[in-house]
This record gives structure tokens, C-alpha cells and sequence, in this order.
């Protein structure tokens, strides 16, 4: 495996921590953060694995397929918890969390 098969995963995973973390930080600055709190313990997770993934497909490593495949079930976790949300922010993140997951399930074959 090298890193420019898997590109596109390594751009989805990519875009996915940004939307994440844009996520977190937006929910924080919500009227009620707190009823946020599901939100962005999902975001910052989802964002970790997903940077986690990328620099795991981007080196090669041998157990890229087992991280992405993590990473798909939180992308899963986090795009059904920000699809509840009506705010912008959790929508586009919701959408980038469901093109990671593709990505990385194909990626992990």
C-alpha cells in the first residue's frame, strides 16, 4: 500500500477532524453548551481518530485498515449525532463525518 492509492481517505479523513473540531467549537459557543456535550465528546473523538487515520494510511502502516475501520464506526457515531442538531455546523459536519466513514471502509476493504 502506498499513501496516493488511498488519497482520497486520507483528504476525507482530513476534511473530517477540520469539521470536527469547527464542530466542538462551535457547539461550545451555543446558547446552551451543555446540552452540547454528547456533541463535541463525539467531535473530539471522531476528530482525533480521523487525524489518527490519516497519518496511519499516509505512512503505510500496517495497521491502517484496522484504524480506519475504527475511525469509520466513529464518523458513524458522530454524523448520528450531529445529524440531530439543526445548527449549520452540525450538519456539515455530519456530512463530512458519513464521506469519511465511505472513505475509510473503502480503504479498509
Amino acid at each position: 500500500m502506498t499513501p496516493i492509492d488511498h488519497q482520497d481517505c486520507i483528504d476525507a479523513c482530513n476534511a473530517c477532524a477540520v469539521a470536527c473540531s469547527h464542530c466542538a467549537a462551535a457547539c461550545l459557543r451555543e446558547p446552551d453548551p451543555g446540552a452540547m456535550a454528547g456533541c463535541i465528546r463525539l467531535d473530539m473523538d471522531c476528530a482525533a481518530a480521523c487525524q489518527f487515520a490519516a497519518a496511519a494510511v499516509a505512512r503505510g502502516s500496517e495497521h491502517a485498515a484496522a484504524i480506519c475501520a475504527l475511525c469509520a464506526r466513529l464518523c458513524d457515531a458522530c454524523a448520528a449525532e450531529c445529524a440531530q442538531h439543526e445548527a449549520d455546523h452540525c450538519q456539515a459536519c455530519a456530512e463530512a463525518c458519513r464521506d469519511c466513514a465511505q472513505a475509510c471502509r473503502a480503504m479498509a476493504g
